[in-house]
């Protein structure tokens, strides 16, 4: 009953405006006003804005705080997603999974709850590819969406996921949230992440440039890559992977899935419409690139 009165009132308030908008610090590189401001369009809520703020953890709390009745929720990126968890209502059980919120939707009574759609967008774009179950998989990586990748893996694959990281501490980390989240986890030193390439599943979770070197290990009929960077692409590692038979999944695919998922809890409108935020992802990365 409550979803059904909260898109009672989005269709009721979507004509006088309701808000939205991506919090973060630096923000200025987000795609994500372009995504939902294209879904909101082929949606018809003529009267929703969504827009970008920069903002520090230090100023969260006040921001959050501000929010009125105009507003139907936010998304979050760093170095918010766990900055929040102190001052929302309710979290899910996914959020609470990975101690991290990306998207707070405000009800009408206004209350704040908060989820995280990174994990189910990650598995959403596998499917879309076709990757439904894996017997095994790797992560190149330690940090923040590592994590979130072992969630989603916990979700499709049957066997070991192997994670390359650069420390113990970082392994030791990694080894506890598999036992978290439900994924067996073995780590392996980052100067073997060689190795890892011929996982049928691969995520690259690292930042720009700190996996270039792996290009040239690509073997011939590689599996499923999935590559986080969106910014630029491809990278050389998905280059590689492509020019040696591989299918490549990039991060516009996970930012697209995430942010189809929270214009569907904000709005209360589902399912939401994937075809015209990609268009809209595409047309903003090209137009940086140009």
């Amino acid at each position: 009953m409550t979803d059904q009165r909260n898109r009672d009132r989005n269709d009721r308030e979507g004509a006088h405006g309701r808000r939205a908008a991506v919090l973060g610090s630096p923000i200025a590189h987000s795609l994500s006003p372009a995504l939902h401001r294209a879904a909101y369009a082929e949606l018809g809520l003529d009267g929703w804005a969504y827009d970008s703020f920069d903002v520090t953890e230090a100023d969260l709390p006040a921001f959050v705080a501000s929010l009125d009745a105009s507003w139907a929720g936010l998304s979050l990126t760093m170095p918010l997603k766990r900055a929040v968890l102190p001052l929302l209502d309710e979290v899910s059980d996914t959020a609470a999974a990975v101690e991290a919120v990306n998207t707070v939707v405000r009800t009408a009574d206004g209350r704040l709850l908060g989820d995280n759609t990174d994990i189910p967008g990650m598995v959403a774009a596998l499917r879309e590819r076709g990757v439904e179950r894996v017997e095994s998989a790797a992560v190149l990586g330690a940090g923040a969406t590592a994590s979130a990748a072992l969630a989603a893996l916990a979700r499709i694959c049957s066997g070991e996921v192997t994670v390359y990281v650069r420390s113990a501490a970082r392994a030791a980390e990694m080894r506890e949230w598999g036992e978290r989240l439900g994924a067996p986890v073995r780590t392996a030193d980052w100067t073997d992440a060689a190795a890892a390439l011929t996982a049928p599943l691969v995520v690259a979770t690292t930042p720009a440039g700190t996996a270039d070197a792996l290009a040239g290990a690509v073997p011939d009929g590689a599996g499923t890559l999935f590559d986080v960077l969106y910014e630029p692409w491809p990278t050389p590692l998905a280059a590689a992977w492509a020019d040696r038979g591989g299918a490549v999944i990039g991060g516009l695919d996970l930012l697209i899935h995430q942010a189809v998922l929270q214009v569907e809890q904000m709005t209360g409108r589902s399912p939401g419409p994937l075809a015209a935020m990609r268009a809209a992802g595409e047309a903003a990365l090209a137009a940086r690139t140009a």
